[in-house]
């Protein structure tokens, strides 16, 4: 989805024919002038689709950004000022306001995430537990918190999940059938599969043809022991219950990356308002 897709929705969604609370007591040609207050301490996020967003509403938008996307933010910074027609400024202010609290707030936890693992070489990764339709945004948050992101959906890389083993058979199967899969169909994608103990590490060593060994919900002994087994061969990623609590005893087993789907199915919005400017 594009940002002018999205936009369009999202106005349609929340105006449809009109915001008539600021049609009905703000002139037609009144000009008015906002800035944008955060009220919780953390990582800022969406400045640049907010400006986006504004000059989809009314391209005469002025837009002074006094912050940017990935600066650490406290209580009573001001991220920036927008200037411009009032009703249009009105109608635009909780759209922009639920992308940008959204935002933050995965950037900030990323960044939670990333700082806990600090000076080992372990990436983290989000999943694709989003929330249908602003994947985008939410995994554009991902990077500017300092993470990385896996796969966008299923159609740019594959990942052999327990049931798609279960499903063809085995994983020695499931392997063979989708390099087949992928040599048929003239299609380069990455094959990543899921393990869930140290025998199907084995399994998936022998049958090989991959690029990455997930770990599924592995003690730190076996994670460890898998490493040990995949010796480099193939990329490692740890996965399954991960939190801030435990992310880098996981990143210390030696993985290359850890996946938490919680950086984007379980955050609460950041605190921002739009505060008029009188």
């Amino acid at each position: 989805m594009t940002i002018k897709q999205f936009v369009k929705l999202a106005i349609k969604e929340d105006i449809k024919d009109g915001d008539h609370s600021a049609s009905a007591c703000i002139p037609k040609q009144a000009k008015g002038k906002a800035k944008l207050l955060v009220k919780e301490d953390g990582i800022i996020a969406g400045i640049d689709l907010a400006v986006q967003i504004f000059k989809e509403f009314d391209n005469s938008f002025e837009i002074e950004s006094i912050l940017k996307d990935g600066d650490k933010v406290k209580v009573g910074d001001i991220a920036f000022i927008v200037s411009g027609p009032s009703i249009a400024l009105l109608s635009a202010e909780r759209l922009v306001l639920n992308v940008m609290q959204r935002m933050s707030a995965i950037a900030t936890l990323t960044n939670k995430y990333v700082q806990a693992i600090k000076g080992l070489s372990t990436k983290v990764l989000d999943t694709r537990k989003t929330t249908p339709l602003i994947r985008f945004l939410e995994k554009e948050a991902v990077r500017i918190g300092g993470g990385f992101n896996h796969r966008y959906g299923l159609y740019d890389m594959i990942m052999l999940k327990d049931n798609h083993n279960d499903f063809a058979g085995g994983i020695e199967k499931s392997i063979n059938k989708t390099v087949q899969y992928l040599k048929d169909n003239k299609l380069n994608l990455k094959i990543e599969v899921e393990t869930r103990n140290l025998d199907e590490v084995k399994e998936v060593l022998k049958v090989g043809q991959i690029d990455r060994i997930m770990f599924d919900n592995f003690n730190y002994d076996d994670m460890k022991k898998a490493v040990h087994l995949i010796d480099g061969k193939y990329e490692t990623e740890a996965s399954g219950g991960i939190n801030l609590k435990t992310v880098r005893k996981y990143a210390e087993c030696g993985v290359d990356y850890v996946s938490v789907g919680a950086l984007t199915h379980s955050v609460s919005n950041m605190d921002l308002s739009l505060k008029a400017i009188k």
